[in-house]
């Protein structure tokens, strides 16, 4: 199985939260609602790719381009 960093994951396919790389980053997304095992898509990228809007447990978050690289997800 091969996990790839957010950032990577296509526009509007859906994937898996697997895991999270820095560990400040960790809490701060667990309480945004993306906790593993949760799905997540890609719904907007800024034009020049950074920030990202994603869609994760119901609702769109906004997130930069290095937070997204720490996120490891398995496109279902």
């Amino acid at each position: 199985m091969t996990f790839i960093k957010l950032s990577e994951l296509p526009f509007k396919q859906k994937a898996i939260i697997k895991s999270f790389g820095e560990s400040e980053l960790y809490v701060k997304l667990l309480e945004m609602g993306c906790i593993p095992e949760e799905e997540i898509s890609v719904e907007l990228t800024a034009p020049l790719g950074d920030p990202i809007a994603i869609k994760v447990a119901g609702y769109q978050l906004s997130l930069r381009k290095d937070e997204a690289d720490s996120i490891l997800v398995d496109i279902i």
